[in-house]
């Protein structure tokens, strides 16, 4: 799988990544700002303006007028804000690539944010917020990293705040903007079929009077832990939701596809350790998964499960002995082996989709140090050993590094702490 990286003056970033075999065509523009940029009063401003983005320009002066223009070519667009990242794409059918490019770069480099917009915007916002707030499943992940990381801003969720959101006014968008949507930190990826000259080309064009901006450096995780914690949300729940896990290593952390076959074993599939105890042999739980999560300097490992409000305290006495065990006990050849073949076969089947193949050079260059092709990745995947899967395992599976979350109608957590021990 080849790629081109071109990088213009003000510092844009161009990938292009040709695929043979695809009818499809991706484009998306991610920048490199996210919540955790943001202030406590401008909590939730980024995943506002990925909204407002789709608001209206001068060419394209409403949201129906955007919708539209990519509804009648069956073209699929959206847009995501995580902690450190923003990005806006479009998917269509090749033939109609030079259409998404020009939808997509005006949106970003021109959209209108008219204050009667934000207004009229602010409540679908506060009932996205409550719909999190009312879905535990998710709702468990923003406490753990709230827990993991304690005022702090890595530890606020995504979308903000009530009083935030309500608050926004247009000049709070403009500067923040300014200041972070900047040449040198966007990246603007093409992946599928299309003529890559004559990509580059309009991407330069359009582009070319975007304007490069200081580098602003985000505020590093302080990661102070001395023994496990255990955090409760009460909320009344028809399933407790818990997630157990430990620190671990940042996105560029030279044991990162270690840690990643471990995860795989434990819990990342329905032949995992976990799976199999905790659904098929214990019958406790529906889903359970076991991953890693990574930013450039923090990360961790953890499971999660939707489980029967009596069933806790067993799921977690089950979760831990399986990370015990591991940390103390070889896992067998066959089975790294086949969480290596797992990994790369589901690799393989996304890299037929031209989405996926720009989600996974542009978030590679937007956060890694280098860019590596699939064949380069699979080779990481397939040096893992069965000596580094314990050495590993020992190095994150320790008490002080242990952390539990729990939502649903629970309120005495010291009998849980007293179970947190490996």
């Amino acid at each position: 799988m080849n790629y081109k990286k071109t990088t213009l003056k003000n510092g844009l970033r161009i990938l292009t990544i040709p695929m043979s075999g695809t009818q499809t065509a991706t484009v998306m523009l991610m920048v490199g700002v996210g919540s955790r940029y943001e202030t406590e009063k401008q909590a939730g401003l980024s995943h506002f303006i990925e909204h407002m983005l789709f608001k209206g320009t001068t060419k394209r002066p409403t949201a129906q007028s955007i919708s539209e223009e990519l509804d009648s070519i069956g073209g699929e667009f959206n847009a995501f804000t995580s902690k450190d990242k923003t990005a806006y794409y479009a998917k269509v059918d090749s033939r109609h690539i030079e259409k998404a490019l020009d939808v997509v770069s005006d949106i970003f480099l021109n959209s209108k944010i008219e204050q009667v917009e934000i207004d009229r915007e602010r409540g679908p916002i506060l009932q996205e917020l409550s719909m999190y707030e009312d879905e535990p499943r998710r709702s468990v992940g923003d406490e753990f990293e709230k827990m993991l990381y304690t005022d702090q801003p890595l530890g606020r969720g995504i979308v903000g705040y009530k009083k935030t959101i309500s608050d926004f006014k247009r000049k709070d968008f403009v500067s923040y903007m300014k200041k972070y949507y900047s040449a040198n930190e966007t990246v603007v990826c093409v992946a599928g079929k299309f003529d890559e000259k004559e990509i580059v080309s309009q991407i330069k064009s359009y582009f070319s009077d975007f304007q490069a901006g200081e580098k602003v450096a985000m505020k590093k995780v302080v990661e102070k832990q001395s023994s496990p914690k255990v955090h409760i949300k009460f909320k009344k729940t028809d399933q407790t939701h818990l997630i157990i896990g430990t620190r671990a290593y940042p996105q560029n952390h030279k044991d990162r596809y270690v840690l990643a076959m471990l995860s795989v074993i434990l819990g990342g599939n329905m032949s995992s350790r976990l799976f199999i105890k905790i659904r098929e042999r214990q019958g406790l739980a529906y889903f359970v998964h076991t991953s890693v999560d990574t930013y450039q300097d923090c990360g961790y490992i953890a499971t999660q499960a939707g489980i029967d409000h009596k069933k806790v305290e067993q799921t977690i006495k089950a979760i831990l002995e399986e990370y015990k065990k591991i940390s103390l006990e070889k896992v067998d050849a066959k089975e790294l082996q086949k969480a290596k073949d797992y990994v790369k076969g589901r690799a393989v089947m996304g890299f037929e989709a031209s989405d996926d193949m720009a989600m996974f050079f542009i978030d590679q260059e937007m956060h890694k140090e280098k860019i590596l092709t699939p064949k380069e990745v699979f080779a990481k995947v397939d040096a893992v050993t069965l000596e580094d899967i314990l050495r590993v395992s020992k190095d994150v599976f320790q008490n002080n590094k242990l952390n539990l979350a729990i939502v649903g109608p629970h309120k005495n957590s010291k009998k849980i702490e007293e179970m947190l021990n490996l």
